[in-house]
């Protein structure tokens, strides 16, 4: 099959996520390795939960690094689509939390909000939520113009092919649970106390609380955009439908691997609700996205005969267009 090159958009978008995981990775490898540079609390690091912490989110940065590269390949356009979309849907949700809280920050309390804390330096927590901002920023850019690339059929408009009852009533069934899950997530973000020790609410601040808002609502139009894709398939439906299960997925799943550690970072007294929440969360958003593979699959349809010929056939963006390469094969 012929492969194009990438173009300079995709280029310059991975480029900057390659290079905004370098710090995150450098400060684990300090970490791991026994040196506690930036660290205030140093019994951190006697933590085997810390250690297995720290070990997990320097492989996850990794593979943001190894997605972001591959973008950029003729080879990473022949990846398993699994071992693209996987990753990156948990990838793209994680980082979009981080990406909305760092701007609130300092816009809402400015750069004296990075004093440090009990466990790490002022310094620290600006660098990496730093760099994981400019990472979320590129590594979504950098994927919509690659799966551009890759999948065209994903981006026309039309209706799922053989959509059956049984994805209408994940849909709904999912809706329910992230319109419960959100609409909590909202009430404990606008003041609420209930299920919540009086610690966590004692520590809460504005961006905090208007960031788990709209992770609340992104919950909920989430669920709703993967109703609209079973009736149609539209851009802002896919991206919703895309972001929401993902945030669902990735953000309980964190929570849920926190608490089943017990390290430094889980609450000191354990709470039912939110740890209901997270669970919750985690099983829907994994039944959505496994609901909305199904459904870009049935979508692809014909295509994929099509798609195995013509690989790369389909509209591109500006800025991203491939330019002809008869001498590489």
């Amino acid at each position: 099959m012929d492969v194009p090159r990438a173009g300079i958009g995709r280029i310059t978008a991975a480029i900057v996520a390659m290079a905004a995981t370098l710090p995150y990775l450098t400060i684990k490898i300090l970490w791991l390795a026994g040196r506690p540079v930036g660290v205030v609390d140093l019994s951190l690091m006697d933590s085997g939960a810390m250690t297995g912490l720290n070990a997990m989110t320097f492989g996850m940065d990794l593979v943001g690094l190894c997605l972001a590269f591959a973008f950029t390949t003729r080879w990473g356009m022949r990846l398993p689509a699994w071992l693209v979309l996987l990753p990156i849907w948990v990838g793209t949700a994680l980082l979009s939390k981080i990406v909305l809280a760092l701007p609130l920050t300092l816009l809402i309390e400015g750069p004296g909000s990075f004093h440090g804390g009990p466990m790490v330096e002022g310094w620290v927590y600006l660098m990496v939520y730093g760099g994981f901002s400019l990472q979320g920023v590129g590594l979504t850019v950098a994927f919509a113009l690659y799966a551009r690339a890759r999948w065209p059929w994903a981006f026309r408009y039309g209706r799922a092919r053989t959509a059956v009852a049984f994805q209408h009533v994940v849909g709904r069934g999912g809706l329910l649970v992230a319109l419960v899950v959100g609409a909590v997530d909202v009430y404990w973000a606008c003041g609420g106390t209930a299920g919540l020790d009086p610690a966590v609410t004692a520590a809460r601040n504005l961006p905090g609380s208007v960031v788990q808002a709209l992770g609340g609502a992104l919950i909920i139009v989430g669920a709703a955009g993967y109703l609209a894709l079973l009736r149609g398939h539209a851009w802002w439906s896919t991206a919703v439908a895309w972001l929401g299960s993902g945030y669902l997925f990735a953000w309980g799943l964190y929570e849920m691997i926190i608490m089943v550690t017990a390290g430094p970072l889980a609450a000191e007294v354990p709470m039912v609700a939110p740890h209901l929440m997270a669970l919750f969360a985690m099983l829907t958003g994994l039944t959505l996205g496994l609901g909305g593979a199904f459904l870009l699959i049935e979508k692809s349809g014909g295509s994929v005969a099509e798609a195995a010929q013509h690989p790369l056939e389909g509209p591109q963006r500006e800025g991203d267009r491939e330019p002809a390469d008869s001498g590489h094969r």
